[in-house]
């Protein structure tokens, strides 16, 4: 099986997660800028494989399966780390919804498939939206700092997004539901 491109990105992704952990873990002064940066050239190159596979046609059945792996992993464990580091009832609340849509609908996606109906819960517009709010949300949480200027905790402004990203993930996950409720409620 060669590796394509975006396949390759997708594995960088993937090896970027210990990576962040590490540094977030590290105490040095701007390991929290380190870890944001991490994160964000993570965001970037899932953005990039899937440019990089659809415009130059080089999708792989293995790369189909791993990009939304390594986009589960990053955002969940990251999440995780999160809310260690501030253990809220917000945070953990929010944490919650988001990587609970993921595993719902990343079952409901294998499901479909086994019943040859994976097409009709492809990724919508607001699943890309989500997502986009979510890696914005999850870059200024893990920077965590103030911004003497604006004298904004920018900690909050990210639980502000969080939460945006937690109502986009179960407006998209009804959305899902409801696209898939006819074949659930079929008959074996």
């Amino acid at each position: 099986m060669p590796l394509t491109l975006p396949t390759m990105l997708t594995l960088f992704r993937i090896g970027l997660l210990p990576v962040m952990v590490i540094v977030f873990y590290a105490g040095f002064h701007g390991a929290n800028i380190a870890a944001a940066l991490i994160f964000l050239m993570a965001a970037l190159t899932d953005w990039l494989d899937g440019y990089i596979a659809r415009r130059y046609n080089l999708g792989s059945a293995f790369g189909a399966f791993l990009d939304p792996v390594a986009d589960k992993l990053m955002v969940a464990v990251t999440l995780f780390l999160l809310v260690q580091e501030n253990p809220t009832p917000l945070l953990a609340i929010v944490s919650a919804i988001i990587v609970g849509r993921e595993i719902t609908i990343s079952a409901l996606r294998e499901w479909m498939a086994e019943i040859g109906q994976r097409t009709r819960v492809n990724v919508a517009t607001l699943g890309k939206v989500k997502t986009v709010m979510q890696s914005v949300a999850i870059v200024v949480l893990l920077y965590q700092h103030d911004l003497p200027p604006l004298e904004l905790k920018l900690f909050h402004v990210g639980e502000i997004l969080l939460i945006v990203a937690a109502v986009l993930t179960i407006w998209s996950a009804l959305v899902y539901l409801r696209t898939a409720w006819p074949a659930m409620r079929a008959g074996p």
